[in-house]
């Protein structure tokens, strides 16, 4: 009976979070388009649904926000306009530059703020995953592009001759500090809130839901 409520609440809080993303993927709360590349506020949800869900949520969640982020490529729910060039180049790779990254940061955040919580309290553990959240999407999306299309004249033409740091850093600039204090601040205090409602399966929490 226990396993079958906390599949329930499980797939519901996926079902959340997934409105959330969406609602944000498609509206003005989720992008802020500056040139080819975008401020975006959609790793936030991911990084709740690893805090709240581990590693399996956090996946399903970036997969939902990759799928989002691919069909922008061709106009759907808002337009990128790197992303449609690159779709332009290889539709199949655009999917994968888009998809992966988002699924591997929102796995990966499952297991840092599980490590992170072992040491630290609820809001500095919600905050470090909120800050990865950020920092590892423009890591594995910046790196992706680079190694799936670094050959083509388009990203030969940003690049400009600089090497692959230097242009990753440049490309990003300021998106990434911006994107990375955002996430770290509202994530940082939409997971204590939830651990201190009970929401989130600490250790402690499992020991309190073991007793009833």
């Amino acid at each position: 009976m226990k396993n079958n409520t906390s599949g329930t609440v499980k797939l519901v809080t996926i079902g959340l979070l997934t409105a959330i993303l969406l609602l944000m993927a498609y509206t003005p709360l989720g992008y802020l388009n500056i040139g080819p590349l975008a401020i975006t506020f959609n790793m936030i949800p991911v990084a709740i649904a690893a805090i709240t869900l581990g590693p399996a949520g956090g996946a399903a969640v970036g997969a939902v926000f990759g799928l989002t982020s691919f069909l922008q490529c061709i106009g759907v729910g808002g337009t990128s306009a790197m992303g449609a060039m690159l779709f332009s180049i290889n539709p199949f790779l655009a999917f994968i530059q888009r998809m992966v990254p988002r699924v591997l940061d929102g796995f990966l955040l499952g297991f840092i703020f599980r490590g992170a919580k072992k040491h630290t309290n609820a809001f500095v553990a919600s905050s470090v995953t909120g800050f990865f959240a950020a920092f590892l999407n423009t890591v594995f999306f910046m790196s992706s592009l680079v190694l799936l299309f670094g050959n083509t004249s388009y990203i030969q033409e940003m690049m400009g001759g600089r090497n692959v740091i230097v242009f990753i850093c440049v490309t990003v600039g300021i998106n990434a500090v911006f994107e990375m204090l955002a996430s770290t601040i509202i994530t940082g205090a939409v997971g204590a809130a939830l651990v201190k409602a009970r929401l989130v399966q600490t250790p402690a929490t499992k020991k309190v839901m073991a007793e009833a």
